[in-house]
C-alpha cells in the first residue's frame, strides 16, 4: 500500500506542480495592472520574468519557470 501511495505521488506531483505556473501568471498579470509607484525598470523586470516564466513553462522546465515567476511576485510586492 505504501508502494502505491508512492508511485502515485511521484506520477502525480509533477503535474500538480506544472499546473501552478499559469496561476502564478495570472496573479502577476492582474497585479501588474494594479502597480502603482514602481519605477519603469523595475516593471521592465517583472515583465521580463513574467515571460521568461511562461516561456519556461511551455518548454516544461517548471522548476525554472516556478523560480522566474515567484521573482516576480517578490518585485511586485507579494
Amino acid at each position: 500500500m505504501k508502494r502505491l501511495i508512492g508511485v502515485l505521488l511521484f506520477i502525480v506531483s509533477p503535474i500538480v506542480f506544472a499546473h501552478s505556473c499559469p496561476v502564478l501568471m495570472k496573479d502577476i498579470d492582474a497585479k501588474m495592472g494594479t502597480a502603482q509607484g514602481m519605477s519603469n525598470e523595475k516593471m521592465i523586470k517583472v515583465k521580463q520574468l513574467r515571460a521568461d516564466g511562461e516561456r519556461l513553462h511551455k518548454e516544461g522546465k517548471h522548476d525554472e519557470s516556478m523560480k522566474a515567476l515567484q521573482e516576480a511576485q517578490s518585485l511586485l510586492g507579494t
